[in-house]
């Protein structure tokens, strides 16, 4: 798939995907779903991916569980139905899968699939960010910036669009509208408490 050793050949790819996947490889099977999602070296067909991805996701496969949140999500393969996602995401998500964390934040922030609970947002994104996920560190600033399920703190909201901003997420427009609130004063404070999360989120990293 990734001609490493190899020339890159997706059929080569998917046959051997389908040879581990068959003998019940978690592993395999969420990658043969990845081959049939994205058409690489087969015809695209999302319920055949959605049937190797389930397969892998029932085996308590994190990825595939995630990915099978986002196929319910968004309708692809299955029928749309977001109670579905966000219960794959949260299975994905107590495993500590970052991005199914963040998902499944999302769906508590929007009440889809769940009832609307910015409490439970902001602590699913919480962890997520706390393992470097850009995307979870732009909602959470979001959170503090509104008092959403978090107290209303211009500083923690600020450090955390910092962090999101640093990693090319969209939180440039928040950063300078927090820099146009604060006080010189609280722009040294976030910033000062932007890289005490850094240096935290960089020692959690194995």
């Amino acid at each position: 798939e990734n001609g490493k050793g190899v020339p890159q050949d997706y059929v080569e790819a998917a046959k051997w995907y389908r040879k581990a996947a068959e003998r019940g490889y978690a592993g395999a099977q969420s990658l043969l779903g990845g081959i049939y999602y994205f058409g690489r070296g087969v015809t695209e067909d999302y319920k055949e991916a959605a049937k190797w991805i389930r397969k892998a996701a029932e085996q308590g496969n994190a990825i595939a569980q995630h990915s099978l949140g986002m196929m319910y999500e968004n309708g692809k393969g299955v029928p749309q139905d977001y109670v579905e996602a966000a219960k794959w995401y949260r299975k994905a998500a107590e495993q500590g899968h970052a991005s199914a964390q963040t998902y499944l934040g999302v769906m508590y922030e929007n009440g889809k699939g769940v009832p609307q609970d910015y409490v439970e947002a902001a602590k699913w994104y919480r962890k997520a960010a706390e393992q470097g996920d850009d995307l979870a560190q732009h909602w959470l600033g979001k959170l503090y910036y509104r008092g959403h399920g978090v107290p209303k703190n211009f500083i923690e909201a600020y450090a955390w669009h910092l962090l999101a901003n640093n990693n090319d997420v969209f939180s440039r427009e928040e950063v300078s509208s927090l820099e146009e609130r604060l006080t010189a004063e609280g722009i040294e404070k976030g910033q000062a408490r932007a890289l005490e999360l850094h240096h935290l989120i960089k020692k959690r990293k194995p």
